[in-house]
């Protein structure tokens, strides 16, 4: 194997595989990256066996061949190197040379390539194109939402369910629910749904950037993105697209759609902006112990306030479109914040009962957040 590379490319390429190696991997050779020179092209791999990514950069190759060498410390190498291309040939397919200008690395030992674990392959049982900007928007609105406790899997994920002519995303830890959805062309038979991982919802978001097309294949235990690189990935020396494939979370997600209200006794119009700033103010004078914001219902106006023992209290009022009862609600401040933040419409409904019941956050673009009130 001999190739040489820009070494801006390179490190484009690694830093679309790196993120997911262990610092202490299982084995040896899952903390190394897979090269593959061929063609015009390196391709580059990594996984944790639950997680992989591959993706390709622009290279002159002048001899095929592949090997893996530690992801992090080849990445650091390169990071370093004085000139703007790079050699990197290998004999063996166990140990490289890698050179750039003066620089030169004569031995840096690696693994074969045989030794690294096939990414997972597997027949399509479902099949969707989205733009990978729609589906980061969807993502973003609803991800914050997962639980961040590892011991519940299930809810430490990113339900997407492909059905009824349309792609739901939900989330949810038990005490808030973020779920949006867009209507798409779903016939019968192909009508599936997955559970993704916090991890793999991590990375896929990072990766959507890059691309300006993204396939969504999925069977019963894995599922595939593969992301069309867009025009400015491709000025940085990627090729081609981005592959991302990760095992699902296998159980039954919950049932999210009793948790969602039926229908709503009072509504409240916001701007988005204005109710996110009042809410933030209001919350630098709670504390750990009384981390609760408190909305009150007034005609054509919301009132939002903070307090703690130790740092005072504050109370603001917004104009809002409301004509109702005056109706007392106490939230966690940031269950109020994270779907404010991650949302892009300027105008916000917010829905509520009475305060013993959760409130809904609601957009003209098929997002809701449902939030349960602090009992005072």
């Amino acid at each position: 194997m001999k190739f040489k590379i820009n070494k801006e490319y390179f490190l484009t390429g690694l830093r679309q595989v790196i993120n997911i190696v262990s610092s202490k991997p299982q084995m040896t050779v899952l903390g190394n990256v897979l090269i593959k020179a061929e063609a015009n092209k390196v391709m580059l791999t990594t996984t944790n066996l639950d997680l992989g990514i591959r993706c390709a950069i622009k290279a002159d190759v002048e001899a095929e061949g592949e090997i893996t060498l530690p992801a992090r410390k080849l990445a650091s190498l390169i990071a370093k190197m004085s000139h703007q291309e790079v050699s990197v040939e290998s004999s063996d397919g166990q140990t490289a040379r890698i050179r750039s200008g003066t620089n030169d690395v004569k031995r840096f030992i690696g693994l074969k390539a045989e030794d690294f674990p096939a990414l997972p392959s597997f027949v399509d049982q479902h099949s969707y194109n989205l733009g990978p900007q729609e589906l980061s928007n969807m993502l973003r609105c609803v991800s914050y939402a997962k639980s961040t406790d590892e011991n519940r899997y299930i809810l430490n994920s990113v339900f997407f369910n492909f059905a009824e002519g349309k792609l739901t995303l939900v989330a949810t830890d038990g005490r808030r629910l973020a779920l949006i959805s867009r209507e798409m062309e779903i016939n019968q038979e192909d009508e599936g749904s997955i559970i993704l991982p916090a991890k793999t919802v991590v990375e896929l978001s990072k990766l959507l950037t890059q691309g300006k097309n993204v396939k969504i294949s999925f069977s019963e235990r894995q599922v595939a993105f593969d992301i069309e690189v867009n025009e400015e990935s491709a000025e940085k020396g990627l090729v081609g697209s981005i592959y991302l494939v990760s095992k699902i979370v296998e159980g039954s997600y919950p049932n999210y759609k009793q948790v969602i209200p039926k229908e709503a006794e009072h509504r409240i119009k916001v701007d988005r902006e204005l109710m996110l700033n009042t809410v933030q103010l209001a919350a630098e004078l709670t504390n750990d112990k009384q981390s609760s914001v408190r909305l009150r219902m007034l005609e054509n106006c919301l009132e939002i306030s903070g307090q703690s023992a130790e740092y005072g209290e504050i109370t603001n009022p917004i104009e809002v479109d409301y004509s109702g009862p005056e109706v007392q609600i106490g939230f966690n401040p940031n269950f109020l914040c994270d779907p404010l933040s991650n949302i892009s419409k300027d105008e916000v409904f917010f829905e509520f009962k009475d305060e013993m019941s959760p409130g809904v956050f609601k957009t003209l673009d098929n997002f809701l957040c449902v939030v349960m009130p602090l009992r005072s």
